[in-house]
């Protein structure tokens, strides 16, 4: 049994297909990448909001701005794909929802710029701050840049006590069967 999913933005069979199948997982990691922050998104209340861990601790929102809006500046700035205005990103209304919906929204047409993107793009070098790197490392940096974030509100749930949804497999709240996590030396030595 595959792992399941409770919500996918992106479902499968929207993720735009490239004509070099050796780089399909880029385009298949950000659209699972974008569905698993959404549905850690869309576990908190607009009553979270504003929740935040220690003084020095950005709130929710202040994270779901900044995905969104460093999102964007990646994209654009070290990419170079076309993206809407910085003042167009945020949504209208600031829900845990309509976050989680602008999102997987901002997130379509860059499948599809991406979808068009041949091998010699990805590998050529680009500035990034203060630096040059090829667009395939600077697109892996946005990877773990939003796992990051992604793991750091998956903490603020726990500390709420909400449930926490799978976005690598089972968790405490989610699980199915046939899940086989690793919690073990036995399940680590199966070969």
């Amino acid at each position: 049994m595959p792992m399941e999913y409770p919500y996918r933005a992106i479902p499968d069979e929207a993720i735009p297909r490239t004509p070099d199948r050796r780089l399909q997982h880029l385009l298949d990691t950000y659209a699972s990448e974008t569905n698993k922050v959404v549905a850690v998104w869309r576990q908190f209340s607009a009553e979270d909001l504003s929740f935040r861990p220690h003084p020095r601790s950005p709130t929710v929102e202040d994270v779901f701005r900044h995905q969104l809006l460093s999102e964007r500046r990646f994209f654009a700035e070290f990419l170079g794909l076309l993206e809407l205005p910085a003042a167009e990103v945020l949504p209208a209304e600031t829900t845990p929802e309509a976050y989680a919906r602008r999102l997987a929204e901002l997130a379509r047409p860059r499948l599809e710029q991406l979808a068009r993107q041949p091998e010699g793009w990805w590998l050529e070098v680009v500035p990034f701050f203060d630096v040059q790197r090829e667009r395939i490392w600077v697109f892996w940096r946005r990877v773990l840049h939003t796992a990051h974030h992604r793991a750091q509100l998956v903490v603020y749930l726990r500390l709420l006590g909400k449930p926490v949804p799978p976005v690598y497999g089972p968790t405490a709240d989610f699980t199915w069967k046939g899940a086989d996590p690793t919690t073990s030396v036995e399940a680590a030595g199966r070969a």
